[in-house]
């Protein structure tokens, strides 16, 4: 079974070599085993941009199955012609028999909304209801980035674009000097342990961090923890930014992917890759890759090996990563990649 396979990888981690401390681009150690391996392949494409040009990306992917066993998919369609920062111009919902071949049945653009710009969405089934929630984020009403809802939908291509309104937005202070986040971005949703858990990019002193928060129906949420305080430290390959990817239940516990960047590469701010933790409590990560990235791109540009917004899914007895991806044309793609059968 994929959670006996995952449990294994757990024990086969080992650090990249010493050099890879003072490269200038992401490298991927070779230490995971089927995973590691099937990440490193080049995967199967399921969604380009909308043009092949420099700075176009298809990607963000949020992946969920329905009662039927279709595969729908919610990501962000990125424009070169837009400001940096504001260049997600849709949400697009996508939809699949097999999980490879996916066709685009809903656009929900961001001047319906309306918002400046998107990123990442999250896509998930209420297990009370089987109806689906869509969360997003963007700049609400010219303020700050915040985590964004639309009313729940028997279907994801039934999403009203009218309907998103502000979930979770930056707190004020407690006291003048507080640097709580001034942002929160990129929502990775799930239900587990009785109640909706949202992982979200807190931006706070001008660095990417992860944040958590709960909610008992996915409509109010209130921080778990300290609301100043991310819950994975700034180290390691991961100094740079750090930012949560998927949640993975593997029975007595939860896979964590999360992805990061190193103030020695690139243009860290894009340049980034895909890591793992672990969480026996959906709040406490074990680093799990603290030397090396788990993936990067297997087909890098010049500068860039990005391999972010990791979606984690279990399809019978394979684990199916899907993937925002650097091409060497300079786009972004989304691939899936899978493990293989036991």
């Amino acid at each position: 079974m994929t959670r006996v396979f995952l449990a294994t990888c757990l024990f086969l981690l080992s650090p990249l070599a010493a050099y890879a401390e003072y490269l200038s681009s992401p490298v991927a150690s070779e230490a995971y085993g089927r995973l590691g391996a099937a990440l490193a392949q080049q995967g199967i494409t399921v969604l380009r941009p909308d043009e092949s040009k420099p700075e176009w990306w298809a990607g963000a992917p949020s992946v969920v199955r329905d009662e039927d066993g279709s595969f729908w998919m919610a990501c962000r369609m990125r424009s070169a012609d837009l400001p940096r920062g504001l260049r997600g111009y849709e949400i697009r919902i996508l939809k699949s028999a097999d999980g490879e071949h996916f066709e685009a049945v809903h656009h929900i653009k961001n001047t319906d909304v309306p918002i400046p710009g998107f990123e990442r969405p999250a896509l998930l089934r209420d297990p009370d209801t089987g109806r689906f929630k869509l969360y997003a984020c963007g700049p609400w009403h010219e303020g700050p980035w915040s985590i964004l809802k639309f009313d729940d939908a028997d279907s994801p291509d039934q999403f009203v674009a009218s309907t998103a309104r502000p979930v979770i937005v930056p707190r004020a202070k407690d006291f003048e000097r507080d640097l709580p986040p001034v942002e929160y971005k990129d929502p990775v949703v799930i239900h587990a342990e009785g109640a909706y858990h949202a992982y979200v990019i807190g931006y706070v002193r001008q660095n990417e961090r992860i944040f958590h928060f709960s909610s008992p129906d996915g409509e109010t949420w209130a921080p778990v923890g300290n609301p100043y305080e991310p819950i994975m430290p700034l180290s390691g390959w991961h100094d740079f930014f750090v930012r949560p990817a998927s949640v993975l239940p593997i029975g007595a516990g939860y896979l964590f992917f999360y992805e990061g960047s190193k103030t020695t590469w690139h243009d860290p701010v894009y340049n980034l890759a895909t890591g793992l933790a672990f969480t026996f409590d959906l709040h406490t990560l074990i680093d799990l890759t603290p030397d090396a990235p788990l993936a990067v791109s297997s087909t890098p540009n010049e500068h860039f090996s990005t391999f972010r917004y990791a979606s984690c899914i279990e399809v019978g007895d394979e684990l199916w990563v899907y993937a925002e991806v650097a091409c060497p044309d300079e786009t972004h793609e989304v691939r899936l990649y899978k493990t293989g059968q036991r």
